[in-house]
């Protein structure tokens, strides 16, 4: 008898989690979807598809430029943001999802030329905010990708 009641519980476990996979994720403050730390391209996937309105956009938007520029991208989901690194060098960039903006973090944004136009309180990280009405400069940007690709990047 006991033999047929574990395989029940891990029969409802099981049937348990495929449900919370296939719920849609909790939108946090600002849209921001909630999507569980993992690695790898699937979870970055998720959290765009989750991203709600005109910043969903944006992140498709975002995702391909980053890879096109970076071919060999490393990508996780982390903090309830998308991470994008390079093997050996450690994260570069992230994105996340405020109410009115999507902010793209550059890790060493003070050595980027030119300097990204938002400044942080932490000294080597500069923003660029993405709003609704924004047309934000692609070439501008993947120069920006390149080079932040090339720097040291955050082990986080």
């Amino acid at each position: 008898m006991a033999g047929k009641t574990n395989k029940k519980s891990a029969k409802i476990t099981k049937k348990a989690a495929a449900k919370r996979v296939a719920a849609k994720p909790t939108l946090l403050a600002g849209g921001n979807p909630q999507i569980a730390k993992a690695e790898g391209d699937a979870p970055v996937q998720a959290y765009i598809a989750a991203i709600p309105g005109w910043k969903r956009d944006v992140g498709r938007r975002l995702d391909p430029l980053i890879v096109r520029t970076v071919p060999d991208v490393r990508k996780a989901v982390k903090w309830n943001s998308p991470f994008y690194g390079v093997e050996a060098g450690g994260w570069f960039l992230s994105f996340h999802c405020f109410t009115r903006y999507v902010k793209v973090t550059f890790f060493r944004g003070t050595s980027l030329r030119p300097l990204p136009s938002g400044e942080s309180k932490h000294k080597e990280v500069r923003y660029l905010d993405i709003h609704e009405d924004d047309q934000f400069d692609e070439a501008q940007l993947t120069a920006w990708v390149k080079q932040a690709s090339q720097l040291p990047g955050e082990g986080l």
